[in-house]
């Protein structure tokens, strides 16, 4: 589970790359909609250790005070302060976020 600012992309080349995956690409609704059974899909919270999934944070976010997510409903978010989302999920943090008006592939 990739984790970043709503106003970046993930850069797929360089997570790849620092993942030293073969392969690795954005999952269709279809794949992922059993894995979070208490969570509408497209609006999981960042927990996917909680799920059985790795865990990566671009590393801007740490420099955030507070992130803001989906609480599982497209209607709820939760606010936690940042330090607080890396010690409950435990991310490995890296730089993989396209800044705005970069291109991403």
């Amino acid at each position: 589970m990739a984790v970043l600012p709503a106003s970046a992309k993930v850069d797929f080349p360089v997570l790849r790359e620092t993942l030293r995956a073969k392969e690795l690409r954005l999952a269709k609704e279809a794949e992922f909609e059993g894995l979070f059974p208490d969570s509408e899909v497209g609006a999981m919270p960042p927990f996917g250790n909680l799920y059985g999934l790795p865990v990566y944070a671009d590393e801007s976010l740490a420099s955030d005070r507070a992130i803001l997510f989906n609480a599982g409903t497209h209607q709820d978010a939760i606010r936690m302060s940042y330090r607080d989302f890396a010690r409950l999920a435990e991310p490995q943090i890296c730089s993989f976020a396209a800044r705005p008006g970069t291109r991403s592939s």
